[in-house]
């Protein structure tokens, strides 16, 4: 019977597919599906392969040209990404792409300072040049881990706005002061009672912050209203990062669910920006799978976690088009550690039972599955099945326990692409374990 079954599987799965060959038309109907969708969440089973990355800028590049759509989102920081959106938005405070990424330095910086991410930042600049301001196509981060660069980034807004009220900011951000500028040490001395919180004071600032805000806006139309929008979203980031720091001592889903939050409200908040603007929002989202696939489909929703897809979902039911992206084997940039050197890793074949394998087996290399309203197909596949994640430390040696889950992939996603044998994504900087090359094909077969 379950031969049967995956057979059944197989043949579904192939005659399904759509391959994709590297032509124009490649994602036709992906933009079909697509619709008058409002948001596309595009995501990466790793955070270090560069079909992920290669195929996530071209179904983008489609989207903004023949959708229309106006700002591309990513799993980062909103400070480091906003320079990457003045620049391609015309300020020329930032020389070229390459000064534009500057901003990532922080681990890990490969994830966006990369060869791919890099020709898709000049690419939207030259894009948004041929343009009206109005019209060009914004570029943001949606993450929560600057806690210190932000603060940073509201008190230079002020300073500029309102010395009086940057006094007062500085006053309460002092807080922090006593842990320098070590967000772990912060949390860790706040959740076990060994210093006092700062939750009152992050939380003042952005209550005076936005009291002020008719005040501020005011002053220079559209510009004036830019930069509170991104001081707002810098003080809110900082309120969202101390609360998170102290949880993340405190248990995996309480911190996982209140990253996943801060991401999916400041998705929506740009959009309500580029409304109130008289812009309608059309978002392109760049995330790992494990962000923007469905959680409810997977293990990780099953213990109690949620993330941006399924809120997306549930906030903009069929105006949002959730794709996922796999792949069973090649190499992947990752460290091996955290905060550790980035290297070039061979990903080990995938494992037998799980939605990888199963695509590997059609013998296709390169293909699109649209899952919405797929029929047979989705009921072929809603069976649980193993499904790999690799984020930034790839651990193939545990790699059953540090890198599977189960999940339903027809409820998870929309559509998704798998790219059978892939490659490392190419860091801007690559290191010395980098430049050595892929570890050797055998490995421990303990898992």
């Amino acid at each position: 019977m379950a031969h049967t079954l995956l057979a059944n599987a197989l043949d579904l799965v192939r005659d399904a597919a759509h391959p994709l060959t590297g032509a124009a038309h490649d994602y036709d109907p992906l933009l079909d599906l697509a619709g008058d969708a409002r948001f596309v969440l595009i995501g990466e089973a790793s955070h270090g392969t560069h079909e992920f990355y290669r195929e996530r800028a071209a179904i983008t590049r489609r989207l903004i040209v023949e959708r229309g759509f106006n700002a591309v989102a990513v799993e980062a920081d909103w400070p480091d990404a906003y320079l990457v959106n003045r620049y391609v938005r015309g300020d020329d405070s930032a020389a070229d792409a390459e000064a534009a990424l500057s901003g990532f330095r922080r681990f890990p910086a490969w994830m966006w300072r990369n060869a791919e991410v890099l020709e898709f930042i000049g690419w939207l600049r030259a894009y948004n040049d041929a343009r009206a301001e109005r019209a060009r196509v914004g570029f943001y981060g949606l993450d929560l881990y600057s806690l210190f660069t932000s603060m940073t980034v509201v008190l230079d807004y002020l300073d500029k706005v309102d010395p009086d009220a940057a006094r007062h900011a500085r006053y309460r951000y002092a807080c922090f002061e006593r842990v320098g500028e070590d967000p772990q040490a912060y949390g860790y001395a706040a959740s076990m009672d060994l210093a006092a919180s700062c939750e009152d004071e992050v939380v003042s600032q952005l209550v005076e912050l936005r009291r002020r805000a008719s005040e501020y806006v005011s002053r220079d139309g559209r510009l004036a209203a830019d930069e509170f929008f991104a001081a707002e979203q810098n003080a809110r980031l900082v309120t969202n990062a101390e609360r998170y720091y102290r949880t993340m001592f405190r248990g995996r889903v309480s911190s996982w669910n209140l990253r996943d939050r801060h991401m999916a409200d400041t998705l929506a908040a740009l959009a309500g920006h580029l409304e109130a603007q008289g812009t309608p929002a059309r978002v392109v989202l760049w995330a790992h799978n494990s962000h923007l696939g469905d959680a409810r489909a997977t293990e990780m929703g099953w213990g109690g976690e949620l993330n941006v897809g399924q809120l997306v979902r549930e906030t903009f039911g069929a105006s949002a088009l959730l794709i996922g992206s796999l792949t069973h084997t090649g190499s992947v940039t990752a460290a091996s550690d955290w905060d550790a050197m980035a290297e070039r890793k061979r990903v080990r074949p995938s494992l037998e039972g799980s939605y990888e394998r199963l695509f590997h087996d059609t013998g296709l290399p390169r293909f699109l599955l649209t899952l919405r309203d797929s029929g047979d197909l989705a009921d072929a596949l809603h069976d649980k099945r193993l499904e790999r994640a690799i984020g930034v430390i790839y651990a193939p040696e545990t790699e059953r326990i540090s890198h599977y889950f189960h999940a339903r992939l027809p409820s998870q996603f929309d559509a998704v692409l798998h790219f059978d044998d892939t490659r490392a994504v190419e860091p801007m900087e690559p290191s010395t374990r980098w430049t050595a090359g892929e570890p050797p094909e055998s490995y421990p077969t303990g898992q």
